[in-house]
C-alpha cells in the first residue's frame, strides 16, 4: 500500500500575520504531515462587495456586521509572503501548498514552481478555472463538497479535456460545513465516487476530532486534508473547526498505525505469527496406548495440540491403517 498523503491545512488560519504562517508551518512538520497548505487569493477577485458570510463564519468571528469581502481580505498572503513561506517549508522538510480561488493566483503558484494544484470545493463549478488548471498538466487534487456525482463528472471532464490525465487527479469527498456534524458525513460516498470514476481517492475533514479521517484511511483514502491551528480560541473563520497541535500529532501517528495495520491484501501467515502455528493448531494423536499392527480408528485417536505432526484435516489417511508401531497415549501418530 502507498503512503496516504497527509496534508496538515493551515488555511487562513495564519490570521494574515507570517509569524504564524511560520509556527503553522513548524507545527505540521513536526506531526509528520507531508504537506502544508495555504490559501492564495486576490479577495476582490473572488468575493463581491455584496456576498455575505456564511452562518459558520459568522459565528466563529463574532461579527455579523462585518462583510465576507472584509473578512477575507485581511486573510491575503501577497507573493513576498508566498516567497518566504515556501522557503521555510522546505527548510522544514515539509511540501508547500496552496489552494488557488482565482486565475492570477494559479499563475503565481505555477510561478513558484509548485506540482499539486489543490481546487476546492467552491471551484469544482468554475469552468474557466477548472480548464486553466487542467491545461497545467500538473497533479490535481479536487475537492468535492456541495458537489453531487453529475457534478464531479462535469469536472473531471473538463479537467481531463483539457489536458490532465484522470491518473493524476485524485478526488476528495468532503462536506462544506465548519464544523461538519457527523450524520452528514457520509464517508461511504467515497469509495462511490472510487467506483464510479475509477479514479484515486480521499477525504477532506472538517469534522471535530480525528476518528473520521482514521476511517477513511481505512476505507482506502490516499490523501487526507484536514485543517489545523494553533489555537482553536484564536479570532479567525475556521479556528473551531481545526486541530490543535496535539491532535494533529495524534492524527498523523494514528494514520500511519492503520497504513501498517491494512498490510498487503494477501491472506498468508505473517512473520509474527508463524510461531505460534504448531502451537495453537492440533494433530492426531494417540488417545490411549496402541500396540503396532492395531488399526488407527476414531476409538483410539484423539485431536491434541500441537500442531506439529499429522494435520486433523488428514484424519481420513489415517483410519483403516495399522499401526506401524507401539504409541503411548497422546503421542503424535505417524504413518
Amino acid at each position: 500500500m502507498k503512503k496516504v498523503f497527509i496534508i496538515a491545512e493551515a488555511g487562513v488560519n495564519h490570521n494574515g500575520d507570517i509569524n504564524i504562517a511560520k509556527r503553522l508551518i513548524e507545527t505540521a512538520a513536526k506531526a509528520g504531515a507531508d504537506a502544508v497548505k495555504f490559501q492564495s487569493f486576490k479577495a476582490e477577485l473572488v468575493i463581491s462587495k455584496n456576498a455575505k458570510k456564511a452562518q459558520y463564519q459568522v459565528q466563529n468571528t463574532g461579527n455579523e456586521s462585518e462583510s465576507q469581502l472584509e473578512m477575507v481580505k485581511k486573510l491575503e498572503l501577497d507573493e513576498k509572503a508566498h516567497d518566504e513561506l515556501i522557503a521555510y517549508a522546505k527548510s522544514k522538510n515539509i511540501e508547500f501548498l496552496s489552494t488557488p480561488f482565482d486565475l492570477p493566483s494559479v499563475d503565481l503558484l505555477v510561478k513558484k514552481g509548485l506540482k499539486i494544484i489543490k481546487i476546492p470545493s467552491g471551484e469544482i463549478t468554475n469552468l474557466p478555472y477548472l480548464e486553466k488548471i487542467g491545461a497545467l498538466g500538473l497533479k490535481i487534487i479536487l475537492s468535492t463538497g456541495m458537489a453531487n456525482l453529475g457534478e464531479i463528472e462535469k469536472a473531471l471532464e473538463i479537467l481531463e479535456f483539457s489536458g490532465t490525465k484522470k491518473d493524476d487527479i485524485t478526488v476528495l469527498h468532503a462536506n462544506t460545513e465548519y464544523p461538519t456534524p457527523l450524520a452528514d458525513v457520509n464517508l461511504k460516498a467515497m469509495r462511490t465516487i472510487k467506483k464510479a470514476f475509477k479514479v484515486k481517492v480521499g477525504y477532506s475533514d472538517h469534522t471535530r476530532g480525528i476518528e473520521v479521517p482514521i476511517a477513511a484511511v481505512a476505507l482506502g483514502a490516499s490523501v487526507i486534508e484536514k485543517h489545523f491551528t494553533l489555537d482553536r480560541n484564536m479570532s479567525g473563520p475556521d479556528h473551531k473547526a481545526s486541530l490543535e497541535p496535539d491532535e494533529l500529532i495524534a492524527m498523523v501517528s494514528a494514520i500511519r498505525n492503520i497504513e501498517l495495520a491494512l498490510g498487503s491484501g494477501i491472506k498468508t501467515p505473517s512473520k509474527s505469527e508463524s510461531k505460534n502455528i504448531n502451537i495453537a493448531r492440533k494433530s492426531i494423536v494417540a488417545s490411549r496406548a496402541i500396540k503396532k499392527g492395531e488399526i488407527f480408528s476414531k476409538d483410539n485417536l484423539a485431536i491434541k495440540r500441537p500442531g506439529s505432526g499429522i494435520s486433523p484435516m488428514r484424519l481420513g489417511e489415517v483410519l483403516g491403517r495399522a499401526a506401524s508401531r507401539d504409541f503411548s497415549a497422546d503421542e503424535l501418530i505417524e504413518i
